[in-house]
């Protein structure tokens, strides 16, 4: 096999990666589902404005004379009226969640508003209003002035008040939805969730791996660009090195920002040409960290929201009370579950490493931060304290920080 050139699997294995590259681009954007939603009633009016048109819908507004309207110009007021009522339902819940998006963002945290732009609910509440009003303009040219009887779209219009009458529905649930998810934990909750599930899918062993040193790999790698080292798609990317016989070691953890030219991963065979384009394309730098990249993400926002609230502007310890909470939690279970740090080809052959975080090293990075800003909070200290007692392992830096807390009470008391 040819190490150089490019063959029909190197072309569908790129072809894979740029789809996993942009498919959460795409569909976390806050406009998706709005605008698939809009093309799908676009479809259904034009559809409709068809059926009422046909010989078949004629006939049916024929036999049914309370299925027909006898007056253009009434069917143009209720067409018109709806769209421009839709329209400003549309605008002030637009407003709504731009004044939520802003309160979350300086209360808690500029990172939450993935969270709430990515919510699918409030998503196709705004596709079902653009689409509602796509409907009625679309109908509305369809209208002419001198229309009577079958001509009008009767069929149409019944069909855009019916649709009308649901969007007040979603509006009122829409309200209660949205005062609801400015709630702090509700947030926090979400990204406590998130983060679990995010964990669950990268810690999956019972027992730790083999951390004994490896003699690290002769060449080097280095970014083409600037961007946040987050994961890989392991299965093709191992079925990349069993292809060209080559390992792997990757020397960042993840969700670590690598400088354009700074070191990526280290291999044991040089790599150029196509061969390390194709590498490359396989492992992603995002512009941001995300949680679907490394539950690390999770554990930094929840540690941002606990310092935002303790910051002399929010003072609001009772939120870094939730956020800390959620984070021993989440220590518990890293505690009883373990990362896979090497990937295996179909022959067994270690292919790949990766570095991975520590619970000390998580530890450290988030709960000291938030001590950092709340060690002179009694309601903190205490909360540390219990929180402490209860995690129950012999890590040093969890046994020098359970020292600290009972310190400073003791300084206080």
């Amino acid at each position: 096999m040819s190490t150089f050139g490019t063959t029909d699997g190197d072309m569908l294995n790129d072809l894979g990666a740029w789809i996993r590259l942009r498919y959460h681009t795409v569909v976390g954007s806050i406009a998706f589902y709005p605008a698939f939603i809009a093309l799908l009633f676009a479809g259904v009016a034009v559809g409709m404005i068809w059926f009422d048109k046909s010989s078949y819908g004629v006939d049916l507004k024929a036999a049914n004379s309370w299925l027909g309207l006898k007056d253009a110009s009434a069917a143009r007021s209720i067409i018109a009226t709806i769209t421009s009522g839709v329209l400003t339902l549309t605008v002030f819940s637009f407003s709504m969640v731009m004044i939520v998006l802003n309160q979350a963002a300086s209360q808690l945290s500029n990172r939450t508003l993935d969270q709430l732009i990515g919510n699918r609910f409030q998503q196709v509440v705004l596709g079902a209003y653009i689409g509602t009003i796509i409907y009625g303009l679309l109908l509305l040219t369809t209208v002419r002035q001198n229309d009577t009887g079958v001509s009008i779209p009767a069929l149409s219009t019944y069909l855009l008040i019916l649709v009308t009458i649901v969007d007040i529905f979603l509006f009122i649930y829409f309200l209660h939805f949205i005062t609801r998810a400015v709630k702090y934990e509700v947030i926090i909750g979400r990204v406590h969730r998130e983060t679990l599930e995010a964990i669950k899918e990268v810690c999956t062993l019972d027992t730790p791996a083999d951390d004994a040193p490896r003699a690290a790999l002769p060449f080097e790698v280095f970014a083409t660009r600037s961007g946040v080292y987050e994961t890989f798609h392991a299965p093709s990317l191992t079925r990349f090195c069993a292809r060209h016989d080559v390992k792997l070691e990757f020397t960042e953890l993840p969700n670590t920002f690598i400088l354009e030219g700074g070191l990526l991963l280290r291999t044991d065979r040089p790599l150029n040409g196509e061969v390390l384009k194709e590498l490359l394309s396989h492992v992603a730098l995002a512009q941001n960290g995300s949680m679907e990249g490394h539950y690390a993400f999770g554990f930094r926002q929840l540690t941002e929201m606990a310092m935002k609230a303790l910051s002399p502007g929010v003072n609001d310890p009772g939120t870094a009370l939730l956020a800390m909470r959620c984070l021993f939690e989440l220590y518990v279970f890293r505690l009883a579950h373990h990362p896979v740090v090497e990937a295996k080809d179909k022959e067994g052959v270690v292919r790949i490493t990766k570095k991975e975080w520590s619970f000390e090293l998580l530890f450290t990075s988030t709960i000291r931060a938030i001590w950092d800003y709340g060690k002179h909070d009694r309601s903190i200290q205490h909360e540390l304290k219990n929180l402490l007692h209860q995690l129950r392992t012999d890590i040093p830096e969890v046994q020098r920080l359970r020292k600290e807390v009972l310190a400073a009470i003791d300084e206080q008391a």
